[in-house]
């Protein structure tokens, strides 16, 4: 499976973006996928996941409300809708999918907020 991310960037703080992650290879079978992020000197934190088959979304509590995560299966890609968005939100967002036993990730895309 290989994950390829893009539409990250530069806003301000209020404004939106939104991420894709286009899945090739063998995806049959893929059960979840999910965005991370990690900002400069913290660790990676789980931003959203939504399951393959019921489309069961979970949020982190520092995004609920804000973010949307969505997939399109007839071009297995998946979204990640970002709205009002804050300086805290600055990160490399990767998206990471998982398989069986393996978890698959991306190369990850910048988002970078301004205050």
């Amino acid at each position: 499976v290989q994950l390829v991310e893009s539409g990250g960037g530069l806003v301000q703080a209020g404004g939106s973006l939104r991420l894709s992650c286009a899945a090739s290879g063998i995806t049959f079978s893929i059960r979840a996928m999910g965005w991370y992020r990690q900002a400069p000197g913290k660790r990676r934190e789980l931003v959203a996941t939504i399951t393959t088959g019921s489309g069961i979304t979970n949020y982190a509590d520092s995004v609920k409300g804000r973010f949307t995560i969505s997939r399109d299966d007839a071009k297995n890609t998946m979204y990640l809708q970002m709205n009002s968005l804050k300086s805290e939100d600055t990160a490399v967002y990767t998206c990471n999918a998982k398989k069986q036993l393996y978890d698959y990730w991306g190369q990850g895309t910048q988002v970078t907020v301004s205050s």
